[in-house]
């Protein structure tokens, strides 16, 4: 008798979805205390609006395609995708920006393709990377940390004002990309850069780290994406890393502590439905995606790649699944080819 491996989630038992949702939103706390601490209001006013932007973005499409709204808006899918993404944007993002992702993500990541657990790309990913390409300038632009208040972020939020020039910064993957003059020792005294990577996002993903961490102890998922993508940036970082001159890319401890690679390692190629399904298909989706984000990093036209490196790798999944299929309890391993007349 075969024995089937269940990963998709469920709606009953211990593994039904509205569980492992919760789960998800719980481990995204100590970031939320991070980027909070950092930031000010910001990081809670985009997480309400995009969770707002979401549920009624699901609610209106549920209800167009003549689905039971309730039944879906309560399994939390559509509020995971939500802090996701708003985790992923500047604090104070610009209302109409955090608008544009979310519905992005709910109606094109998501429903398009027939709702949850039929979406071949993650749909945090697609809003994120709409918004990036469309609107480069507002997504690569971060407060300073510990800078802006709650009354002139409201404001740059709302579009009566912009934030000034004092409060604004790019990011250290941002500084580090267009520097040709500067020895990394130099760039350091740059207000971007903290200890060890970028300011205030070496705080953040060692907090997402935690909440990756929490979800490994719960066996929300397996460890082969998380270790595949962090080893694999380890490793080409090592193999690029050409010291401390101006054309350099960054130290391996830079890259894992820079932008958004705990978020990604721990809570974007984890999604079950988007990535592989085998654990040898989990670690080379893992790798894969380690592999583009300091690809595109390094080389690429952008700061920082996790969003991109996992569409593409979404791409790669139905292939690495073919390739890497277990075998089926009580058969043998298949042969490859066969002879004429078997």
């Amino acid at each position: 008798m075969a024995l089937p491996r269940i990963t998709s989630p469920h709606t009953k038992g211990n593994n039904r979805t509205q569980r492992v949702m919760l789960l998800v939103l719980a481990a995204t706390l100590p970031g939320v205390i991070a980027l909070t601490w950092l930031y000010g209001a910001g990081t809670l006013i985009n997480l309400l609006w995009a969770s707002a932007v979401a549920l009624g973005c699901e609610a209106l499409i549920l209800r167009l395609r003549q689905r039971p709204v309730q039944f879906f808006l309560r399994d939390g899918s559509a509020l995971v995708t939500a802090v996701l993404l708003a985790l992923a944007l500047p604090p104070y993002s610009p209302w109409w920006l955090t608008l544009i992702a979310t519905g992005s993500a709910i109606a094109l990541g998501k429903q398009l393709y027939g709702g949850l657990g039929q979406n071949p790309f993650n749909p945090a990913m697609i809003g994120y990377v709409v918004v990036l390409v469309s609107f480069p300038v507002e997504m690569t632009t971060w407060p300073v940390p510990h800078t802006v208040g709650l009354s002139a972020g409201l404001q740059h939020i709302l579009g009566i004002a912009s934030l000034p020039d004092g409060w604004t910064q790019a990011t250290a993957l941002d500084v580090l990309k267009v520097n040709k003059s500067l020895t990394v020792d130099e760039l350091w005294a740059n207000p971007a850069f903290g200890h060890f990577g970028g300011i205030g996002s070496e705080v953040v993903n060692l907090a997402f780290l935690a909440g990756g961490l929490f979800l490994l102890h719960k066996r929300l998922f397996s460890w082969h994406a998380p270790v595949g993508m962090l080893a694999a940036l380890v490793v080409m970082s090592l193999l690029f890393w050409n010291g401390s001159g101006s054309d350099s890319h960054g130290s391996p401890l830079f890259h894992l502590l820079s932008g958004a690679t705990m978020l990604g390692a721990f809570f974007i190629v984890t999604d079950p439905v988007s990535s592989a399904t085998s654990n040898q298909g989990r670690l080379i989706f893992g790798a894969g995606v380690g592999i583009l984000v300091y690809v595109i990093r390094a080389w690429g036209g952008y700061p920082d790649a996790v969003a991109f490196a996992v569409l593409l790798m979404n791409l790669s999944a139905p292939t690495i699944d073919y390739y890497t299929r277990p075998r089926t309890y009580g058969h043998r391993k298949a042969e490859r080819g066969f002879k004429l007349g078997e």
